[in-house]
Parts: structure tokens; C-alpha cells; sequence
């Protein structure tokens, strides 16, 4: 089982990147999934999670109304639209697979994990 994450990079502020998770081994179509982001020096936060239908989402209030958590069931592929990127959004992002159908902000509900994609902001 694999979540591959890709799509990180740098931009500028006021930028935008979408990052893609593609699941491999297993399907993810009944369970929730999630990203989450470590910057150097501390934990890594919750960003946003989506239900295993992909009709509710739950957003970390730093990033609410930029950034939009998606799904492509068919795909097993989840997403993450980031828009009007900051400099304090700089960190490397992780996919993640929840336990059944726990969509939201709790890491140990995570047991699959992605290897995570850089995502820099510059000023």
C-alpha cells in the first residue's frame, strides 16, 4: 500500500499549487483521507481532511477559504488546491489515509502516510 504525493514546488506569494495524492495497492473509497504539513522546527499541523464520499470537508483555520481538499474516487487520487499561498504556508505536505471513516484533524487517526512533497513560498 502507497500514497505517492506530488505537485509541491516554489512559487511566490499570492501563488497557487495543486498538490495530488495517488493511492496504489488498496483502494482508499471508503475512508477518509487527509494532508497535513510539517515546517522545519515544528509538529506537524492538520490542514484538511474529506470524508470517504468526499461531501464534507474540514479545513485548519490558517488555510480556510484558500486552500480546497478534493477527491477522485474512481481515481483513488485525493487532492489539494492551494491559492493565495503565504510565506508561513512553506513546509512539506503529507497525504494521509484515516482509519475507516475519521475525517478529521487528529493524526492518530492516520495510518497510511504519504512521503510528503515540499511546498516554498519565497516573499
Amino acid at each position: 500500500v502507497q500514497l505517492q504525493a506530488s505537485g509541491g514546488g516554489l512559487v511566490q506569494a499570492g501563488g497557487s499549487l495543486r498538490l495530488s495524492c495517488a493511492a496504489s495497492g488498496r483502494t482508499f473509497s471508503n475512508n477518509g483521507m487527509g494532508w497535513f504539513r510539517q515546517a522545519p522546527g515544528k509538529e506537524r499541523e492538520f490542514v484538511a481532511a474529506i470524508s470517504w464520499r468526499g461531501n464534507s470537508t474540514y479545513y485548519a483555520d490558517p488555510v480556510k477559504g484558500r486552500f480546497t481538499i478534493s477527491r477522485d474516487i474512481a481515481k483513488n487520487t485525493l487532492y489539494l488546491q492551494m491559492n493565495s499561498l503565504k510565506p508561513e504556508d512553506t513546509a512539506v505536505y503529507y497525504c494521509a489515509a484515516a482509519r475507516k471513516s475519521y475525517s478529521g484533524s487528529y493524526y492518530g487517526q492516520y495510518n497510511y502516510w504519504g512521503q510528503g512533497t515540499q511546498v516554498t513560498v519565497s516573499s
